[in-house]
């Protein structure tokens, strides 16, 4: 059965699902549209929302991140991604709600953005927003150091969905030196870190920004 994943590959949600894709070793074709480039009549028809990713698993479609990674769970064959237990799932699901809700902003919308993309384009740094999402993203760190040190969930050994929802957006906030020195000073965060970025699947759907990586990188991610 034919699986198509709809997104922009430099998209934080897009490269969580397919992390998930690669976690699972699943053949997939990917359709790399920017929802940011304007109104898309593609990802329109298969989303109305228009944002990504998208899965399209023989005709079945599917959009909003979480949704996708549960499904991709149970439909293919795999070691599970979601823990047994009631304190190991509650963790998995805290650690995905803190880095959707309050995680994702000020450490690529924010940091990454600024430090990174901005010069990319030309375009000046804001250093206000950069110094209004080091504030922002602070408390985040403190809750995920606080559950990484626990070892319930991101403690460096099983992969859950709270890693594959947490590695693209640290992966992208530790490019920024800002970044990367606010999250060495979380040393159970930091070893967590250093496992998951040499994991395949990580390695397989990493594409570094900037110079010998993206040519045209988009404005937003």
């Amino acid at each position: 059965m034919a699986v198509r994943l709809t997104g922009l590959s430099v998209s934080v949600y897009t490269r969580i699902a397919r992390l998930m894709l690669a976690e699972r070793g699943i053949d997939y074709e990917l359709v790399e549209i920017d929802p940011f480039a304007g109104t898309d009549a593609t990802l329109l028809d298969l989303n109305p929302l228009h944002t990504v990713p998208v899965l399209n698993h023989d005709g079945f479609i599917l959009h909003e991140t979480s949704a996708i990674l549960r499904y991709l769970e149970t439909a293919f064959d795999g070691v599970s991604m979601v823990p047994n237990g009631a304190k190991p799932l509650a963790r998995m699901a805290q650690v995905i709600s803190i880095v959707d809700s309050h995680g994702y902003w000020p450490m690529v919308r924010q940091v990454f953005a600024q430090r990174i993309f901005a010069p990319l384009h030309g375009e000046p740094v804001n250093e206000e927003m950069i110094a209004e999402g080091l504030r922002r993203v602070a408390p985040v760190l403190q809750s995920l150091e606080r559950i990484a040190g626990e070892g319930l969930a991101l403690n460096g050994g099983s992969v859950t969905l709270a890693d594959l929802h947490l590695g693209p957006m640290v992966g992208y906030f530790q490019q920024a030196p800002e970044g990367q020195e606010m999250l060495a000073q979380h040393k159970a965060l930091s070893n967590w870190w250093g496992w998951f970025r040499e994991r395949p699947a990580f390695q397989a759907v990493d594409r570094p920004v900037g110079p010998g990586g993206l040519a045209s990188p988009p404005k937003r991610l």
